[in-house]
Formats: C-alpha cells, sequence, structure tokens
C-alpha cells in the first residue's frame, strides 16, 4: 500500500514566522447567513509562512518570480536524510554516509521534534560546501525543516548564493517527525504567484514501491 505523509505546517494563528515578518491571520469576509448562502475567507500572510519554496527572485536580483519557476523542480523522486546530529551547520561529513552516488531532490531533516509553537533562533543551516555535494550529485531541489538554509543572521546568505549558482530549487519549514529516512516521491508544487518572492506550499512524501 502507498502511503502518503503531509510535510506540511497548518497556516493558522500563531503560526511562528521570521521575526518582523508578517504575521498569519485569517477570518471570514462573507459568513453564512439569511442573506449569504456561502462563507468566503480572506487571509494575510507572509510568502515565506510555513513550509514554502523561495524563488531565485528571493536572493537574486534578476531571478525567477514564483509564477516562473518550473515546477518539474518539485514533483519526484526525493531522499530523506537524517541530520539531526549536525550542530549548527549539516556539513558534507554530516550526510555524505547517507547520501547515493546519483539523486534528484533531497529532504534534510534536522530537528528531532518540529517546533510547532515557537520561533528557534539558532536553527540549524546548511554549509554551502553541502550545496556543492548535492548539486555534485545531480539534485535539482534541497528541502529542510529549518526556517532556511542560510543562519538567522546572516547577511552573506552563501547557501541560498549557492543554490543559485547551481540551479537548484529550495523548500524550507518542512515537518519531518514522522519521516523515516529513505527514498520518496516528493509532491510540493508552489502557487503560480506574479511577481513574487515565494510562495506556502502542501508538501507531501509518497512511498516509493
Amino acid at each position: 500500500m502507498i502511503k502518503i505523509w503531509d510535510i506540511s505546517q497548518t497556516l493558522r494563528k500563531g503560526l511562528p514566522v521570521w521575526p518582523g515578518d508578517t504575521e498569519f491571520s485569517s477570518q471570514f469576509h462573507w459568513e453564512m447567513s439569511a442573506e449569504c448562502p456561502v462563507n468566503v475567507g480572506q487571509l494575510t500572510l507572509s510568502t515565506h509562512s510555513g513550509t514554502h519554496a523561495d524563488a531565485p527572485v528571493h536572493y537574486d536580483a534578476t531571478g525567477k518570480t514564483m509564477a516562473a519557476v518550473s515546477l518539474e523542480y518539485y514533483i519526484g523522486p526525493c531522499v530523506v536524510i537524517d541530520a539531526t546530529q549536525a550542530i549548527g551547520w549539516v556539513k558534507p561529513q554530516d550526510i555524505i554516509s547517507q547520501l547515493p552516488d546519483q539523486l534528484e531532490r533531497v529532504i534534510l531533516k534536522t530537528y528531532a521534534h518540529f517546533p510547532h509553537e515557537q520561533w528557534v533562533a539558532d536553527f540549524t543551516a546548511v554549509a554551502a560546501e553541502t550545496i556543492d555535494l548535492l548539486a555534485e550529485r545531480g539534485a535539482c531541489l534541497i528541502g529542510i525543516d529549518s526556517p532556511s538554509l542560510d543562519p538567522q543572521t546572516s547577511k552573506s546568505m552563501r547557501a541560498h548564493h549557492a543554490v543559485r549558482r547551481h540551479g537548484m530549487a529550495i523548500l524550507e519549514g518542512l515537518v519531518l517527525d514522522d519521516v523515516p529516512p529513505g527514498d520518496y516521491e516528493l509532491i510540493a508544487p508552489p502557487l503560480k504567484l506574479d511577481a513574487l518572492d515565494a510562495s506556502p506550499v502542501r508538501a507531501l512524501l509518497r512511498s516509493v514501491v
């Protein structure tokens, strides 16, 4: 039997967001009543709310916007790697023993338990050398459960720019608590948002039969 893992955060009131970014809020714009036959909601949120894809224009002024990025990056075979032992940064030596010689998409698990209720400032980031290693083995996408590939205080954005050099895609804020390391199919297309730098996604993993 094929199993599906939902590896997305729930977009909700109180969702932890990057310090200073837009808080998530929602309400009904129209509500069912004698005069109105339907409920219709409205949202206020950052493009980086919860589980999301970064578009190249997020870290490259001349990069593609979210609507222009190919969906091929976000659908297809992937491998989930346990990087919970990494301290501060996921370095090549932290994951190389788990990497196949050739791969297409890589998801890194850095949390033993995802912090749903609070923002964690000292999350585990990814070394640029690790991005280079993944690209050498064929990766077109890197995903991670932390909020960013780079540290919260980074100004150089070395991991993001390594992704740019290799033409890879990025998923951040995944929830991997119950997902064993191994091979899966990733299904995580972003919304077709014109002129924007990122998009929330409903990210799924499907077991490989």
